[in-house]
């Protein structure tokens, strides 16, 4: 009984199998013309298939007796046959069986663009199908669903137009069966597919990595913020957010069916697992504060010559080969350091090395087709993330215990600090009772300084003072000859007068007194500057009243040119030298202290003769001492100008003469205290005081005043 309802059951599908072109594609078990893999049927064989492109290929009418027959996976692609860029038209005849009550679906693999018709109606287009390969479009449907409707016990045609990928894509899809293959299957067994559930869970699992490495660099990065000498966060930081975008990547080619978008993510995820290698690379030996050895060169190297291969040749087994090199030598490491430092960080560390590196070895194995390990790629997403936290887990003991140790520190620290702090009480007693003295010693010194700085300060103004009597002396003494002459003559002159009046010659008389008050008058011309002298004298012994006044400061220059010569000429008769003025006559007078400015003059032309004289003592030939005064008008003012011919500055004290108490006379001749108090009263007048020399040649002092 069981024979004769088989043979009821298969008598119709080996009646309809005979047809070449036909095929009983769903029964209650079998088909002759299709695979069966749980649950999903694979219509490989028998297909009908022809070169070009002709629409009224995809009708049911039309006859396709002369084309070729062969299975999906025997249509010669790439072919003289069938040439790259060419498209291809496929058929196959296909019945549903009505024992299947729920929908069909269909599961599509090609590597190019397609377009499906049944009876002549499009169902579905997968990219553009195009003989202009500019135009082309190619789509890889990867693990999608699609509708598939078929007529329960009818035979339909199935008719497609394919596109293959040309050669000129990335060789990496050479490792991609090239075609079109499609999958049937009723909804419910396409829902309950096994490979469907382990894609979604992958996913999920790929998730999971994502957040737990971007929370990694995020928490690393912050500890690099808040700790900037610990730079190892901060490189452990960019490799835990490299190996974040690279799931990123692998996750977003879920929903990538061009190639182009596919060549991208595939290009962009391998780049970011070779920044993440080198970046956790390098994060090891800063850890462990290693010089980077030729290991770590070497194998930058082979990662740098790489970036271009992750393209052309199949990236996985450039990267799996990278990261077995890089575990390799970071589990090498870390065991060196063990034996160093048996701590639990490190073992821990050891562990999750030690576990990636098997594991990551198997997958290159299974790659090579050495071993079988296909269940292995479930546990790959958490095998990211062994060496990051492994590396965590280390940084994170590694700080615990550094912690630890500047805690036991600071209580060391503390105790000896309640334990000298009695001593450190006696010692800043003892030190405040010594300030206090040495305070005491200080002012006291410093009072006598004052003083003594004082003293050199009168003895400077009475030094001045004596240089400048000693010009007015001699000054002087011209004016108080002629009064005397004047007045010897004069009496004579009155004499005759009397004579010549008593015998009556009044014309005589007359004349006499003419020139008796001519004397007169020269008498009176020469006692007033002699009066004028005198009160210089005064203006310059008393203490300066600070107020400015309208000075002409041509004549100011001239008679101090002149004091200072003869007070020179009044301590030293040997002494002589040439001295000439050369003034602006249209400067006008301008504000200043007489007194102080005076004071300034007096001293720079003081140390120009000095200077002139000083090398005239040297007997050089033909040399003739000279000092000359000059004025002239300037952009912001006057200009004062005091050069000699003398023995000039040296170079190494020119930027002393300015300070206080520093001089090149000779012990007793000096005070240094001169070009000091010059340059002060000068700065007071708003001014400037400034010093051109070269020694064995001269000096030029110059003023520059404000008008």
């Amino acid at each position: 009984m069981r024979i004769i309802l088989i043979a009821i059951l298969f008598f119709p599908l080996a009646l309809f199998a005979q047809k070449p072109d036909t095929a009983k594609l769903l029964t209650a078990g079998k088909t002759s013309q299709a695979v069966e893999t749980k649950g999903w049927v694979n219509p490989i064989l028998n297909w009908q298939y022809k070169v070009g492109d002709n629409p009224a290929w995809a009708t049911p009418g039309f006859d396709a007796a002369d084309w070729q027959v062969a299975s999906l996976n025997e249509i010669p692609y790439g072919s003289t046959d069938i040439p790259d860029g060419s498209i291809v038209w496929m058929r196959m005849r296909i019945k549903n069986d009505s024992s299947f009550v729920q929908p069909l679906v269909m599961r599509l693999h090609q590597t190019g663009a397609s377009e499906m018709y049944l009876d002549g109606k499009l169902i579905h287009r997968f990219g553009v199908v195009s003989a202009n390969p500019d135009s082309a479009v190619f789509y890889l449907p990867r693990a999608q669903n699609f509708a598939f409707p078929l007529i329960n016990d009818s035979a339909q045609l199935l008719a497609v137009r394919f596109l293959n990928m040309p050669v000129k894509y990335p060789l990496y899809f050479n490792q991609v069966r090239s075609g079109f293959y499609p999958r049937l299957a009723q909804l419910k067994d396409a829902q309950d597919d096994h490979q469907s559930r382990l894609y979604d869970t992958h996913l999920k699992r790929l998730s999971i990595v994502l957040g737990a490495a971007f929370l990694l660099s995020v928490l690393f990065l912050s500890l690099y913020f808040f700790f900037r000498t610990q730079k190892v966060n901060l490189y452990f930081s960019l490799a835990c957010l490299s190996l974040a975008a690279n799931i990123g990547c692998r996750i977003s080619l879920v929903n990538n069916h061009t190639f182009a978008e596919l060549v991208t993510g595939y290009f962009s995820c391998a780049i970011f697992v070779l920044l993440y290698l080198m970046l956790f690379h390098f994060s090891f030996y800063k850890i462990f504060n290693l010089v980077l050895k030729w290991p770590y060169w070497i194998i930058l190297s082979l990662t740098l010559l790489s970036v271009p291969g992750v393209i052309i040749i199949n990236a996985d087994i450039l990267t799996l080969i990278l990261a077995v090199l890089v575990v390799a030598d970071a589990l090498r490491i870390t065991t060196n350091s063990i034996r160093k430092n048996r701590s639990v960080g490190a073992r821990i560390l050891q562990a999750c090395l030690a576990l990636n590196f098997v594991y990551w070895l198997l997958v290159l194995l299974d790659q090579f087709a050495v071993v079988d390990m296909a269940s292995i790629y479930e546990y790959q997403p958490f095998a990211f993330l062994l060496n990051p936290i492994g590396l965590a887990i280390y940084i994170g003991y590694s700080f615990g215990n550094t912690s630890q140790s500047l805690r036991q520190k600071l209580d060391e620290v503390e105790q000896l600090s309640a334990e000298k702090q009695h001593i450190l009480a006696n010692q800043n007693e003892l030190l405040e009772k010594q300030v206090t003295e040495r305070t005491a010693a200080l002012n006291q010194s410093l009072e006598e300084l004052k003083s003594t700085q004082q003293q050199l300060i009168h003895a400077e103004k009475m030094a001045s003072l004596g240089e400048l009597t000693a010009g007015i002396a001699h000054e002087i003494q011209n004016p108080l000859n002629f009064v005397n002459n004047f007045s010897e003559v004069s009496t004579e002159l009155v004499d005759e007068m009397k004579e010549e009046l008593a015998i009556g010659n009044t014309q005589l008389a007359i004349e006499i007194s003419n020139d008796l008050k001519q004397n007169l008058e020269k008498i009176n011309h020469h006692g007033k500057r002699a009066g004028d002298i005198v009160k210089g004298m005064l203006a310059h012994s008393r203490t300066s009243s600070g107020q400015k006044e309208l000075t002409d400061i041509n004549a100011l220059c001239d008679e101090y040119l002149r004091l200072s010569y003869h007070g020179l000429r009044a301590k030293d008769k040997n002494f002589n030298a040439a001295f000439e003025t050369d003034f602006d006559n249209s400067i006008q007078k301008i504000n200043v202290v007489p007194q102080d400015m005076g004071r300034v003059i007096l001293n720079l032309i003081n140390n120009a003769f000095y200077a002139v004289n000083e090398r005239k003592k040297q007997n050089e030939p033909g040399y003739e001492p000279s000092v000359c005064v000059g004025t002239s008008t300037t952009v912001n003012g006057i200009e004062l100008r005091i050069k000699d011919n003398g023995t000039g500055i040296p170079n190494e004290i020119a930027g002393k003469i300015f300070q206080p108490f520093f001089t090149t006379k000779p012990t007793g001749q000096g005070t240094g205290l001169g070009l000091s108090l010059s340059y002060d009263i000068v700065k007071a007048h708003g001014g400037e005081l400034k010093v051109e020399t070269k020694q064995a040649e001269g000096t030029m002092f110059i003023i520059l005043l404000p008008a």
